[in-house]
């Protein structure tokens, strides 16, 4: 069942319990809940996962650690568990509120003809209280009867990876359940949990269950009702987090539940007021936007800069936790021109790695900052060498995603200026970002390869962003990401040394800046480029057009094995033009401006054709573009691909045998991406803001907000006519914005209610 707000199911399928827990994830950036029923555990894919707090068993991959479960609740009637799993006859609805941001469920179990009990639960991530998780649990029957409740803290945890603790002990604290954790690195966690209104319970402790079982007697038709609250907290956080725990969850028990989940309630209306769209004449397109938003609000790194957003969010253990260039590119652009706060938390991250990035520079004897393909908290790279298996061969296939995706260092820097762009926020330069920048020209030149004989500087043995073809020469995508940080370097340098010559000179001392910059400004200046040929085709990397023209369909013929790799040195990819996402669509969407619109139309047809959209990243550049091109159809067709992408389960599970399930963030935002920069042609540039809308022709209407350098503007969309409305909120720095429109200009005022007639004067 779908509504404007609302996603649930009915019914109960066991094949799409990993489905459901990644679609149903309850998250409030410090932690993530996946979407899955109370008496379920690790077999049904329970985590509990916390953000940045990272751990490594043996060998093992690193990855962020999931704890122990502390809204476990199982329910017995004449000793048979009251599950779907278990129980045949029932009937079962649960889902997620986007609005309120709950997971609820109801269940009614027929344990004979006439006769049923029924189970309904609430639980939200604490918006107010990052720590905590709160659980509402009745049970109702409609005759008398005795059941058993068994409820407290499962142990027995879901790691890919693991097992992450070496310690595990468990305390009770008059009726408050304690289980502090020492992961094999030596980090201290806690999780806490308290339940009220269990009568007549018995104490059991077991090594992988801490529970308390009550017997309770129901009276017909009369609701038992009862809450749980699950505090987690750390030491990277506080010095005692033990004592942090315990007082954070009597104070939640004495706050209680309704009051908690109306302060939490209360902040979800207050992101909902400005980051909501809606269509008019599309409830399909404004529920996907809704959710696809929904977990991007859910994931966001409200309480630290520290943190980022891993690529699976915070939906498990996949892809190692680990932050890459799809939080700049595909998320970044959300969170700016929405919840600047939040943003600018994201782009920090970047800035307390660059030591990191540092690290890994000097690792592969380049200079400044080469930064990791999969970051976690120190900014070191957690990308192994062989990162996917041969499912024929069952051997490990050496991959060059580590070291040589170079672009990251470029999509790094390009994240600066995406969030300086929409808020004009120019202190992260002067608080670490100008020498991140700087760091990451450095690197760029000092890869670079000057060629005497054409007068330019090449990048060669690299892997661009299709990563099909790895090891290539002079990736289109990879040379003009470079570029750009070139460019900003320059800018920044002068800036830099006019207005704030102190900042600059103690960057120098830490950078040695003032050696490097007219190196880089000749590398700007003579880095080769690719260039459209005849046809109008940038040439992906050198050679590209030379290789064999196959359709993707019959390569994927030639497979043999549903999961088989199509990369790397063998893959069936390696030799064909086929390439796994978009490459040189994505450099046409950052750098729009710099071609002609028959030239961007000329690549999207070229390179669509052969893409095979391996990645989720992909549909939403086609989509994007598409859109700016008038291709409606083919834009609303990658649109939907990408907002349904978790609701409707259509994504990889694995490449090789690896495990590749979970959230898809980036995805999420490329459908917002798609929506306001694509269909609502949305162009922003300090005071300046170009609008070429291409809506769809069944949509009637699009609204949207966009909060540009602190002024809130409300714009709506027609085939006809755009309104915008402004507010200048408390960092607005303009009172006037130049709006582009239907090719006339217009001169806006901050609080004033601007039209613009699109079918003529």
């Amino acid at each position: 069942m779908i509504l404007s707000w609302r996603i649930s199911k009915e019914g109960f399928n066991p094949s799409s319990i990993e489905l459901d827990g990644s679609r149903f994830l309850i998250a409030n950036g410090y932690m993530g809940y996946r979407g899955t029923l109370e008496e379920f555990g690790k077999n049904e894919l329970v985590a509990c996962t916390v953000a940045g707090v990272y751990d490594r068993y043996d060998d093992k991959w690193r990855e962020l650690v999931n704890v122990p479960n502390g809204l476990f609740v199982k329910v017995y009637y004449n000793n048979t568990l009251l599950s779907p799993m278990t129980f045949q006859d029932c009937a079962h609805i649960y889902g997620l509120d986007l609005k309120d941001a709950y997971y609820f469920r109801n269940t009614k179990f027929f344990v004979d003809k006439e006769k049923w009990i029924r189970i309904k639960t609430k639980r939200f991530a604490s918006s107010t209280d990052y720590h905590l998780l709160c659980l509402e649990y009745s049970i109702t029957a409609n005759f008398d009867c005795e059941i058993e409740i068994e409820t407290g803290i499962d142990c027995d945890i879901w790691e890919i990876n693991g097992p992450h603790f070496k310690e595990m002990t468990f305390q009770n604290l008059d009726g408050i359940y304690v289980t502090h954790l020492i992961t094999n690195e030596g980090k201290n966690l806690v999780v806490a949990e308290t339940a009220d209104h269990l009568v007549n319970f018995i104490d059991e402790e077991c090594l992988r269950l801490y529970v308390r079982k009550s017997k309770v007697k129901l009276a017909r038709d009369k609701e038992f009702k009862f809450y749980k609250y699950m505090c987690v907290t750390h030491s990277l956080e506080f010095e005692n987090s033990f004592d942090e725990a315990i007082k954070r969850i009597i104070e939640a028990k004495n706050l209680g539940f309704d009051s908690l989940f109306e302060k939490h309630r209360s902040k979800w209306q207050e992101r909902w007021s400005i980051c909501d769209i809606s269509i008019d004449g599309d409830e399909k397109a404004t529920l996907a936007l809704r959710f696809s938003m929904y977990h991007l609000l859910s994931i966001a790194p409200y309480h630290s800069e520290k943190l980022s957003i891993p690529a699976r969010g915070l939906s498990g253990q996949m892809y190692k936790g680990a932050i890459f260039w799809d939080t700049e590119i595909f998320m970044l652009p959300f969170f700016s021109y929405t919840l600047p706060d939040v943003a600018r938390n994201i782009v920090m991250y970047r800035v307390h790695t660059l030591d990191g990035a540092r690290r890994k520079a000097k690792e592969y004897g380049y200079e400044g900052a080469f930064y990791a393909w999969e970051s976690q908290e120190t900014g070191d790279d957690a990308c192994s060498l062989f990162n996917v298996t041969d499912v024929i061969t069952q051997r490990p296939i050496r991959t060059y995603f580590r070291d040589k995706q170079i672009h990251i260092s470029g999509d790094v820097v390009y994240g600066f200026f995406t969030y300086y762009n929409a808020t004009g926020d120019f202190s992260i330069f002067l608080e670490g970002a100008a020498e991140a920048v700087f760091e990451c020209a450095k690197f760029y030149y000092s890869y670079a390869y000057y060629k005497p004989l054409k007068d330019r500087f090449e990048i060669l043995d690299v892997t661009g962003p299709d990563e099909y073809h790895e090891r290539i020469n002079n990736n289109a995508y990879t040379n003009r990401i470079a570029k750009f940080t070139f460019e900003k370097a320059i800018w920044l340098y002068d800036i830099l040394k006019e207005k704030y010559p102190n900042i600059l000179q103690e960057i120098d001392s830490k950078t040695c800046i003032f050696q490097y910059i007219e190196k880089i400004k000749e590398t700007e200046q003579k880095i080769f480029l690719q260039k459209p040929n005849e046809e109008g085709i940038i040439e992906q990397f050198d050679g590209y057009l030379k290789l064999e023209d196959i359709e993707v369909e019959k390569l994927k013929e030639k497979m043999l094995h549903p999961y088989e790799y199509l990369g790397g040195g063998n893959g069936l990819a390696t030799q064909t033009q086929v390439i796994k996402q978009a490459d040189v669509v994505v450099l046409l969407n950052l750098f729009e401006s710099e071609y002609e619109k028959e030239i961007l139309k000329a690549n999207w047809e070229y390179y669509n054709r052969r893409t095979e959209h391996g990645s989720t990243l992909s549909y939403s550049m086609y989509g994007l573009l598409a859109a700016k091109l008038g291709k409606l159809k083919d834009a609303y067709e990658y649109f939907l691909k990408t907002a349904l992408i978790d609701l409707e389960g259509n994504y990889k599970q694995y490449v090789g045998n690896l495990y590749i399930g979970g959230t898809h963030p980036a995805a999420n935002g490329g459908a917002w991406m798609a929506a306001v920069f694509g269909f609502g042609g949305i162009r922003s540039e300090e005071t300046k803001v170009e609008i070429e809308p291409h809506l769809p022709t069944h949509w009637k209407s699009l609204k949207f907000n966009l909060t540009i350098h602190g002024n809130l503007f409300e714009f709506e969309i027609s085939n006809n006519k755009i309104l915008i409305k402004s507010t200048r909120l408390k960092d607005s720095k303009y009172k006037t914005y130049r709006i582009v429109a239907n090719k006339r200009e217009f001169i806006h005022k901050i609080g004033q209610l601007l039209e613009i007639n699109l079918k003529g004067e």
